[in-house]
């Protein structure tokens, strides 16, 4: 066993080399020296002002107190956030590798302040600009081609070319749609330089549209929270908290990386960056009990990545899906929660079942226990956050109910009192430091000595998470008023900490002084991060005014229908192809805007056209989820890079097994889709208990079998066996189908008296058929899924509500009027029939549910499966903990 770990050929970086390597990506690789710092620095501060007082209450009050109006709309507020991303891009991102980084050219001053000016002309001349909607004059088309072309130099250096390319191909579309060489499915009338510019960046169509909008309004915040959480000390606490909860148990630094990068996840919307900041730490440690440097930095890589997955910030995913899909915010984090702590259980498993294999050692710890102990302290310390939790929750709904004009005052008063307290529980114990994980010996913390010094950072999450869930307020006002508190603990808690420690006054001054130089770099870190993501969104609404303009969207439709032949399994195949490709080289949040622009509604269209029926915010997840493995995936996942730069492995072998630790979260997606209960969908309470029990036993057999290690080495038929396991308890329908249809069939003219016996939102399949408009000779079928509505209403009016479409019986014959509504899913996919030829469209047969055995019957057969694999292996020698001998 090699317990130094070296596999990779490579050095790894120093700690310099790594915080050069994050800011590169994140924040901007220039550090320039005298004034230019300072207009960075001070531009940064500013636009993180501008973002807290657009978001805060205080707009209203002064334009009530002074008459003047100073709340801004949308539009206005994008412009002003774009101005200062674009600006910091071409200040803080050299343009070349070969660049000056301790200065700023001549060039780029003035790209950078033309830049903000293209981006400012929107708020400048908004009223002009509104008085003549497309209508653009001279100016305005220099404005916005400037505007573009700077926009997309940016963007290539804040982000890499891919993103700029991406755009420029859909900007090329854009004009020479109508051109003959392109294939004829593809081919448009194709758009003048006024129509485009006006619909790319004078209107809310294209750059200003609804990307930047979410960052604008939702993102920024929540980058920030994650900055100032992370500069509080909060970042570190997470690490150490993991590493006193999982450092002692066979590869206890993979679980405590795991556990520390899912915590950092929740705040933080970059995988690199928490490769980076935990990986610092973990990698070397996993690299001493036995992992080589590969596979050390694929755990770190993996589990950083999942981060995005992980509710509240997602990459920035969630807000975009609330205003894509139009759900309330707290719907998408319900809906993204099961999969992504079920995945992180997995992996939490996947890297033990690597440790029991590879028999490695364990770090020492200081407080011996048993592991009944240690299970009853775990259960006690979950029990007593659920009761404080509840006890929480109808305190405050006591209070506001005795005393409801003054609640709010006294609510934050008692707030306050809680940090307070907290603060002076903490300063009963040394601050945390992070140890050298290169040291001779590594001694694990304990978990009463960590947690003592941290608590008072769990109440800016508990402020977010309350107005969030509980007051259901918007994100950008949950976030606001999560950062007030967080300004209050990185101002005061050093200060605080030094008067409880009897630190004389001196000493106190000093310390707020720290806390102040904190809260300003907090401040201006978090806008730094923000650079590439305002570019992104901005970038990335050329692709949805592409898609807009064009009707690309309905053509990509009918060419991934023709190829996939309506296959819906096909058609998840080539979105999951195009969002790796994709995603190789853009940033999260701009591949999901790309893709879920093109591909989601064509995932929801065609399948509905099958008679496969998928929740639009599924196929949003699915597009979502092959999004982020492209960080993972090589040539050019960007996080195994970084990882492969902690460790000193093989970057390219680093991405191989990251993928292959990643498998879980290649599967999920798949499996939601066809059995949408993992995405909490229609289910209540105890039925969410049972699916996340159901769908965590799952994984963890799947990771067993990828694994080829479950109580002992698997053989050939045992990792069949598990993944057949996996997939009934998964997928238990799939076999049953084959036995008992789904479906039952009824003729058209029994359309009213069947549908009007089924239960609410039950699905039925409408069988549609009638001619083209390209031959009306030519009759073309279609089987569209729906949901019923409520059984209150009548059979037709149920089936015309649910459905959109209008029917009339003719004798033996159910026709089919044109929908009324063409943009909606019914008027989408029919719209290459003639409702208006000799031939009527007509629907030809309707089916509903049939009667059949449930489907968890099939749950029999794989625990009578899997418990022949546990026999199996139980005779080799095989245990529960893991026999790494037993073959």
């Amino acid at each position: 066993m090699a317990m130094d770990g070296k596999s990779g050929a490579n050095a790894p970086l120093s700690e310099a080399e790594l915080q050069d390597l994050v800011a590169a990506t994140d924040t901007g690789a220039r550090k320039p020296l005298g004034y230019a710092a300072w207009v960075i620095s001070g531009v940064a501060l500013c636009w993180s002002l501008f973002q807290l007082y657009i978001a805060s209450p205080l707009p209203f009050m002064l334009s009530s107190a002074t008459g003047i109006p100073l709340v801004f709309n949308d539009t206005q507020t994008r412009s002003i956030h774009l101005a200062f991303g674009i600006f910091l891009a071409y200040m803080a991102y050299p343009a070349f590798s070969r660049s000056p980084r301790d200065r700023v050219p001549l060039l780029d001053w003035i790209l950078a302040l033309t830049a903000a000016g293209a981006a400012l002309y929107i708020f400048i001349f908004y009223r002009d600009l509104a008085r003549r909607p497309g209508l653009p004059i001279t100016q305005d088309l220099i404005v916005a081609g400037v505007g573009i072309v700077l926009l997309l130099e940016a963007t290539r250096r804040a982000l890499g070319p891919p993103l700029a390319v991406v755009a420029l191909v859909f900007l090329a579309y854009v004009f020479f749609g109508s051109s003959t060489w392109l294939p004829d499915i593809i081919r448009w009338g194709g758009a003048s330089f006024g129509r485009a510019m006006d619909q790319m960046w004078l209107s809310t169509g294209g750059v200003f549209g609804v990307p930047l909008g979410v960052s604008t309004a939702f993102v920024f915040l929540f980058v920030l929270f994650g900055s100032m959480l992370d500069r509080a000390g909060a970042g570190n606490f997470f690490i150490k908290l993991a590493f006193a909860l999982l450092g002692h148990l066979r590869g206890g630094p993979a679980k405590a990386a795991v556990l520390s990068s899912m915590m950092t996840g929740l705040i933080s919307g970059s995988s690199i960056a928490n490769v980076v900041t935990t990986g610092t730490f973990t990698i070397p440690l996993m690299k001493r009990v036995g992992f080589s440097a590969e596979k050390a930095g694929s755990v770190e890589v993996a589990s950083s990545v999942n981060g995005q997955i992980m509710p509240p910030v997602m990459g920035a995913a969630a807000f975009l899906m609330v205003e894509y899909i139009g759900i309330p915010y707290i719907e998408v984090i319900k809906h993204a929660f099961l999969p992504a702590v079920v995945s992180y259980i997995a992996l939490l498993y996947l890297v033990h079942l690597e440790a029991v294999r590879g028999d490695m050692p364990v770090l020492p710890k200081r407080v011996h226990s048993t592991g009944f102990q240690s299970l009853l302290r775990a259960g006690i310390v979950m029990a007593s956050i659920v009761i404080l939790a509840g006890v929480v929750y109808y305190l405050i709904s006591l209070i506001r109910m005795i005393i409801p004009g003054v609640s709010g005052p006294v609510l934050i008063a008692l707030l306050l009192l809680a940090y307070v307290g907290l603060i002076y529980y903490a300063a009963k114990a040394p601050d945390l430091e992070l140890d050298d994980p290169t040291a001779p010996v590594v001694e694990l913390p304990l978990v009463k000595d960590v947690i003592k010094t941290g608590l008072h950072y769990l109440l800016p999450l508990f402020v977010l998470v309350w107005f969030l869930m509980v007051e259901r307020r918007s994100p950008g006002l949950s976030a606001f008023y999560a950062v007030l508190l967080l300004i209050v603990v990185v101002l005061t808690q050093k200060p605080l900490k030094a008067l409880f420690r009897g630190i004389h006054s001196h000493g106190q001054v000093a310390a707020f002084r720290e806390g102040f130089e904190d809260l300003v770099v907090g401040l201006i870190a978090g806008a730094r991060n923000m650079i590439g993501i305002a570019c992104a969104t901005a970038a990335a609404g050329i692709i949805v005014g592409t898609v807009t303009l064009t009707g690309i969207g309905q053509v990509m439709a009918e060419f991934v229908e023709f190829l996939s032949g309506g296959n819906i399994f096909l058609i998840l195949v080539f979105t999951a192809i195009i969002s790796l490709i994709l995603g190789m080289g853009l940033p999260t949040t701009a591949n999901y805007i790309v893709v879920s622009s093109l591909m989601a509604p064509v995932i929801v269209e065609v399948g509905a056209a099958n008679g496969v029926l998928i929740p639009l915010i599924a196929a949003h997840m699915f597009v979502f989820y092959f999004g982020i493995m492209a960080d993972v995936t090589p040539p050019v996942g960007l996080a195994s890079f970084a990882a492969a730069a902690v460790s000193g492995g093989d970057p390219m072998r680093t991405g191989f097994v990251a993928f292959f630790y990643s498998l879980r979260t290649v599967l999920l997606p798949f499996i939601f889709v066809f059995n949408t209960d993992l995405l909490l969908i229609n289910v209540s309470v105890l039925q969410g208990i049972w699916i996340f029990v159901l769908a965590t036993i799952s994984m963890l057999i799947f990771a067993a079998a990828t694994q080829g290690f479950f109580m002992a080495r698997n053989r050939i038929w045992e990792t069949l066996a598990l993944l057949l396991v996996t997939f009934l308890l998964l997928r238990p329908g799939f076999f049953l189908d084959f036995i008992q249809p789904p479906y039952q069939t009824v003729e058209a003219g029994s359309i009213e008296a069947s549908i009007a016996e089924l239960p609410d939102g039950a699905p039925i399949r409408v069988h549609i058929s009638g001619p083209t408009f390209d031959n009306p000779d030519v009759v073309r079928e279609r089987i569209m899924s729906f949901d019923v509505g409520a059984a209150s209403a009548g059979g037709l009016a149920r089936f015309e509500t649910s459905t959109g479409l209008t029917i009339r019986q003719e004798g033996d014959v159910v026709v089919l009027d044109e929908p009324m509504d063409l943009n909606s899913l019914a008027g989408r996919t029919l719209s290459d029939l003639d409702f208006y030829a000799d031939k009527p469209v007509v629907v030809k047969a309707v089916e509903v549910p049939s009667k059949r055995l449930p489907r968890e019957i099939f749950y029999i057969p794989a625990l009578l499966l899997f418990a022949l694999v546990v026999w199996a292996q139980r005779r080799r020698g095989g245990t529960w903990a893991g026999n790494p001998q037993a073959a």
